[in-house]
């Protein structure tokens, strides 16, 4: 019987105290049993240590490491450099994993010869906003036509939602850019694939993900992807997607509308926009609350998606 590679987890926490023990106990109840976890804190003060800690001591699979610049980059590189599977998978605290989940990608990694492996985002929501993020954020109108938005897909494609990673993968293609404080994930893929590397998302690799509970955080989180998106794109220019642009176009059309005193034509595109996003907002069976907060979502996803990316277009990689 053929014997099952070893598998890493890496976690990167920030203040995840609510939500690191889902991450433990999936880990401890999951199989295969061939594997490690590694926890990487940026300076957790909610509690967070001190639950590693603990389950840490019950079992010597856990490892807890320090992440003294707190972004995801330079974590997951922590991570790599410190671990020896054969298999790297990356978790999410917000997430939740079906009792597969690494099966699955093991299975996948096996079935495709695929170097880089992962699922589709399925996000939900248990607020009203919530759920009207995870609406507008599975279809075009939110987010364009990213494949791994699409829980029912299975292919090839551009990236995958957290990601595995064969480990020799890292020799080849190098680590984490640690510039990329958002997209690393993106940078990375996109990177992998302009070296011939092969993407393979699975549809059976399931996972759900609970987005941001404010319009404000959304739109910082959106903001910021939007902002390390031009970084991205110049370094592999292969990958630039029109998706990737069309915020960008929209931010800069309503820069224009100073000019709809003299030129009232210019207010058809803003009118058709407003149309699209109440027909989308409408158009399902949502209930009337998720309906409403959707008609704001879409403007908050663009509008900081394209503003964060217009001043991404200045923005030095050093800085």
């Amino acid at each position: 019987m053929k014997s099952q590679p070893c598998i890493t987890v890496l976690c990167p926490t920030y203040n995840e105290a609510k939500y690191v023990e889902n991450i433990l106990t999936f880990f401890s109840e999951s199989l295969p049993k061939n594997k490690e976890l590694y926890i990487i804190d940026g300076g957790s003060t909610d509690g967070t240590i001190a639950i590693v800690e603990k389950w840490a001591k019950e079992n010597n699979a856990i490892h807890l490491l320090n992440n003294p610049h707190k972004y995801v980059p330079q974590a997951l590189n922590l991570g790599l450099k410190s671990s020896f599977g054969e298999i790297i998978v990356r978790l999410d605290a917000h997430t939740i994993y079906s009792k597969d989940y690494f099966e699955k990608i093991i299975e996948t990694f096996e079935k495709t010869g695929a170097d880089i492996v992962g699922g589709p985002m399925n996000p939900v929501g248990e607020t009203s906003i919530q759920k009207a993020i995870a609406y507008a954020t599975s279809g075009w109108f939110g987010i364009g036509n990213s494949k791994f938005h699409d829980i029912n897909f299975s292919g090839y494609t551009d990236s995958v939602y957290l990601g595995a990673w064969k480990r020799e993968i890292f020799n080849d293609v190098g680590y984490f850019d640690e510039q990329m404080k958002r997209n690393q994930d993106d940078e990375f893929h996109y990177r992998a694939k302009s070296k011939g590397k092969t993407i393979y998302l699975n549809s059976e690799i399931k996972s759900t993900y609970f987005p941001r509970s404010s319009y404000k955080a959304l739109f910082s989180q959106y903001f910021q992807y939007g902002l390390y998106k031009p970084l991205v794109i110049k370094k592999i220019k292969s990958e630039v997607k029109l998706r990737h642009l069309v915020p960008l176009f929209f931010v800069l059309y309503l820069f224009s509308l100073v000019a709809a005193i003299q030129f009232p034509l210019l207010l058809l595109p803003l009118l058709l926009y407003v149309l699209i996003d109440i027909f989308n907002s409408f158009a399902n069976n949502q209930m009337v609350v998720v309906k409403f907060a959707s008609i704001f979502v879409y403007p908050t996803l663009h509008l900081s998606y394209g503003l964060g990316f217009l001043l991404g277009l200045f923005k030095s990689p050093n800085k």
